[in-house]
């Protein structure tokens, strides 16, 4: 177990490098940098730029360096807390996403906790009730999710919480709470406009999750240690929770390295279109004007997560699983 733990560690630095990496390169792949779309913009206005300002400002900026002395500084920097510097904002890229990443995390993690509340109960539901009208039920619901986009779905809950509820629309609370301290009231705003985007972005995630945990536990029904077990008399709920629900919860153990990058990469749009003051909007931005430390750090912490979560999957799916060996020779 210790050997497999170092191995798999050793194994996520390398990748969290190679992926920086590849965010890097990737980033730097349109033609011009940040100076190139600052000059251009400035130029559509009516104004002149300078051969001797635009040197100075990739000297400013750094730009005037190689790329792979760029890379260097962006990955020292980021062993040493130092994110970088956003060209867009002018400030340090930590600065620049202040209370956006807390707004990000609340919101992703409530969606997390509602994809695996509603989709948990109504796949097992759905599974235990084959090709009765509530399980063609779920199912068109969950084809319906899958298929509804996520911008529409949230233009539609944004008027009806404005027409049912009177919640403002956009952003995550009230506009009298922007820029103002943390208090019971902006907590509780918060908590009035949450369920919107938690609902449009945990959609299409609790659809699939539906799906899959149906299908395997239909799997698993149809084993032969559970029509043994049924033949000794053994209790269908005591039956369905000892071992076939806990052969299927596979795919939810599975797929938390998935669903974190997901949740906060499928957050994007959402929050473009819903006005909200997460993270977003800001890597949406820095992508389009090229602000490399800025939308670098953003990427690598999907990627953070990626790893990081099939990490954590890899032992929850062990501890859960007996089929399943972190080693071989049946060592644990």
């Amino acid at each position: 177990m210790y050997v497999y733990l170092m191995r798999r560690l050793f194994t996520m630095l390398v990748s969290l490098l190679a992926i920086s990496g590849l965010i890097f390169l990737i980033i730097q792949l349109p033609p011009g940098d940040f100076v190139t779309a600052y000059v251009t913009e400035l130029e559509s206005q009516g104004e002149m730029v300078s051969p001797e300002k635009i040197a100075f400002l990739r000297q400013q900026y750094g730009l005037d360096k190689s790329p792979l002395e760029q890379y260097a500084d962006w990955i020292v920097g980021i062993l040493q807390g130092d994110f970088g510097y956003s060209f867009e904002y002018n400030l340090p890229v930590t600065e620049v996403v202040g209370d956006r990443v807390l707004l990000s995390i609340v919101v992703n993690a409530a969606t997390i906790l509602f994809i695996y509340a509603v989709s948990f109960p109504l796949g097992v539901y759905a599974a235990t009730h084959q090709y009765t009208l509530s399980d063609y039920g779920l199912s068109f619901l969950g084809f319906l999710g899958l298929a509804t986009p996520n911008f529409l779905l949230a233009l539609v809950l944004l008027y009806l919480a404005n027409r049912w509820f009177g919640t403002s629309i956009g952003g995550l609370m009230d506009p009298q709470y922007l820029n103002r301290p943390w208090s019971v009231d902006k907590v509780l705003s918060v908590l009035e406009h949450l369920w919107v985007p938690v609902v449009v972005i945990g959609t299409a995630g609790t659809a699939g999750m539906i799906r899959r945990l149906r299908a395997n536990l239909l799997d698993e029904l149809n084993q032969a240690y559970v029509v043994t077990a049924k033949a000794k008399g053994m209790a269908p709920r005591r039956l369905l929770v000892k071992y076939p629900l806990r052969m299927a919860l596979n795919p939810f153990i599975a797929d938390i390295g998935n669903l974190l990058p997901q949740v906060v990469s499928g957050a994007v749009i959402v929050s473009a279109v819903m006005s909200l003051p997460t993270t977003g909007p800001v890597l949406l931005s820095a992508l389009q004007s090229q602000d490399v430390y800025l939308a670098g750090s953003f990427l690598l912490l999907l990627a953070v997560l990626t790893v990081v979560g099939m990490f954590v999957s890899d032992l929850l799916l062990a501890a859960l699983d007996p089929r399943i060996r972190l080693v071989s020779g049946g060592r644990r």
